[in-house]
């Protein structure tokens, strides 16, 4: 069952009201009728089972049955940097990382890149962005809706890093540490961000960059990947290794 993510102040300690497009989405597409079961969640760290007990024009309300709570976690907070990428391979990119459980994406302009963000479509293009995290999240039912950041460039996100931040970069045809054996921050109180680059690859200023800002070269093996393939690879041998996926 997917979750339908609602606005704190819509939950009460026993009914929860939908409105907006949760509303429409639950009214006009799913059909649901009074008498269902719909799963929602807070985004923060509770989802509830709740039983409709109407449906009109302006709002659907629940009856809440139960409570669930996130169980207890240690994994540290996951952002993936991803160099913009052409046509729907940022879409997709975005969709899969969520299902995968990523926290943050940050979108950067990098020197290769075939796109680059235009300043008038910027906010249109971070909104429909973080809509494809939003519905992927409630299908693969994470508990937190991951947070899509405006597009910087490599050096800017490498100066706004919280101190203590473990960084890896995915590089391609030079030597890099392999993601299985590289150290990986220990409880949630780190933070993780690991770097894809673009389909052009990354740019020698930009690889200078990383180095003088003490990341770490990582490598997936011999094998050179699609730029979106490698986002996947990546998150997901991470999650894997954080105890996440498997």
């Amino acid at each position: 069952m997917p979750v339908f993510f609602v606005p704190a102040e819509c939950i009460s300690q026993q009914a929860i009201s939908a409105t907006g497009e949760v509303l429409v989405h639950l009214r006009d597409s799913l059909r649901i009728r009074v008498g269902e079961i719909v799963l929602f969640g807070d985004g923060v760290s509770h989802h509830y089972r709740t039983e409709i007990t109407a449906v009109t024009k302006q709002h659907l309300t629940g009856r809440i049955i139960e409570t669930i709570t996130q169980p207890a976690t240690m994994a540290p907070f996951l952002i993936l940097g991803q160099a913009l990428l052409k046509g729907e391979k940022m879409d997709w990119v975005i969709q899969k990382a969520t299902e995968l459980g990523m926290d943050e994406l940050v979108p950067m302009e990098s020197r290769h890149s075939v796109v680059q963000l235009k300043a008038d479509r910027a906010d249109h293009q971070l909104a429909r962005w973080q809509r494809i995290a939003l519905e992927a999240a409630q299908q693969s039912e994470q508990w937190r809706v991951p947070t899509i950041s405006p597009a910087r460039s490599l050096a800017a996100l490498l100066t706004g890093r919280a101190t203590g931040t473990i960084t890896l970069m995915l590089v391609e045809r030079r030597e890099g540490k392999p993601l299985q054996t590289v150290e990986l921050p220990q409880d949630v109180t780190g933070s993780l961000l690991v770097l894809i680059g673009p389909e052009g690859g990354w740019s020698k200023e930009e690889v200078q960059l990383a180095e003088q800002a003490k990341v770490v070269p990582i490598t997936l093996g011999r094998q050179i990947l699609r730029a979106e393939t490698a986002a996947i690879a990546a998150i997901s041998i991470v999650q894997a290794r954080l105890g996440k996926l498997g």
